[in-house]
């Protein structure tokens, strides 16, 4: 009686050791699925964005020549990109935090869809401090200012060979679950972020 006791004693000890190892690596992949998953659908709504952003200012091309008799160009075509970039990342149901997008880059691009030299216009997050795009109305104030102007709207080209505008989003995705610290309880470091970029390049409309 004692060696069976003995026996089943040591059987339970066995299974609580391999239950406490398996655990962490269960969790593990619970947590990473998730994580990932929403990871996903943050990326989905930056990819979203890009596309809509490069489509706005495809349409738009230069504006003709009598929107940059005044120096009004970057907030008459640039503005109006960037707005529909902000239109998506603060539509409804939107996961994305608009303080974690660190840059909005407007910029002429290759036939690879890589910029060309220094032919970029950025913009930053500054809550409050954008232009209007509806002066009249007031009704929309963005919250992206430019910071960089490296490319004249009135330099692009609309003609039968037009440029290709790109515009591209720096995004920090941050973890929502606790993937991180659980990733270095098994050996493995611990990640809190994750850097999310989308780009889409378009052609700009050829004008009539």
């Amino acid at each position: 009686m004692s060696r069976w006791s003995l026996r089943d004693r040591h059987q339970r000890g066995q299974s609580l050791v391999e239950f406490a190892l398996i655990v962490p690596v269960l969790t593990l992949i619970l947590f990473g699925t998730l994580e990932f998953g929403l990871a996903f659908n943050h990326h989905l709504t930056i990819e979203y964005a890009t596309r809509e952003g490069a489509r706005t200012g495809s349409a738009l091309g230069n504006g003709g020549s009598s929107n940059c008799a005044g120096g009004t160009d970057l907030y008459l075509i640039d503005a109006q990109t960037v707005a529909a970039v902000q239109r998506i990342l603060k539509s409804p149901g939107s996961p994305v935090n608009l303080a974690d997008v660190s840059e909005i880059r407007l910029y002429r691009a290759d036939s690879a869809g890589n910029q060309i030299g220094t032919s970029a216009n950025v913009w930053h997050y500054t809550p409050g401090a954008g232009p209007d795009i509806d002066v009249s109305a007031g009704v929309e104030k963005l919250d992206f200012s430019a910071v960089s102007t490296g490319w004249s709207v009135c330099s692009r080209i609309d003609g039968p060979n037009p440029d290709s505008i790109g515009v591209s989003i720096s995004y920090t995705y941050r973890f929502s679950t606790p993937l991180g610290a659980i990733m270095q309880m098994v050996g493995g470091s611990n990640l809190t972020t994750l850097a999310i970029t989308d780009k889409t390049v378009m052609a700009l409309n050829p004008s009539v």
